[in-house]
């Protein structure tokens, strides 16, 4: 049964442009990051019948912003899939700083899973939900 224990994790690097006019990192990088991590998690760990399969809409965001990250840290995004239902999967990631993993940013997003070709909602398979499912 997946879940936090079994986070995926991503490097990710603060660019000039992520930066706003208060000298941190904007609130919309973060919702990048959440993406980014969890389309990595998908490429890492999904069989690739799956990946051709299906694709992923986000039906709602929610972040928690905690601390600040600013030029020069380095980050990780840590993510996992929650409770799961056939089509709504909850994703939770976390925004660490790396080198004493303090939380700066939490998030829960909710994914509906989609026909590649159709791009209507559809059923996951087993070997999906053994993958990501708890």
């Amino acid at each position: 049964m997946p879940g936090q224990a079994d986070a995926f994790e991503i490097s990710v690097s603060i660019q000039p442009a992520d930066i706003d006019e208060i000298g941190h990192v904007n609130n919309v990088t973060y919702l990048r990051w959440v993406q980014d991590a969890a389309v990595a998690h998908w490429r890492a760990a999904a069989p690739a019948a799956d990946q051709a399969r299906l694709l992923w809409v986000v039906l709602r965001h929610e972040i928690d912003y905690k601390k600040a990250a600013r030029p020069g840290d380095e980050v990780v995004a840590r993510t996992w899939v929650g409770n799961a239902t056939r089509l709504r999967f909850e994703r939770h990631t976390e925004v660490l700083r790396a080198g004493d993993r303090t939380l700066l940013a939490k998030a829960l997003t909710v994914w509906c899973p989609i026909d590649a070709r159709t791009f209507r909602p559809t059923a996951v398979s087993a070997a999906v939900r053994e993958c990501f499912s708890r």
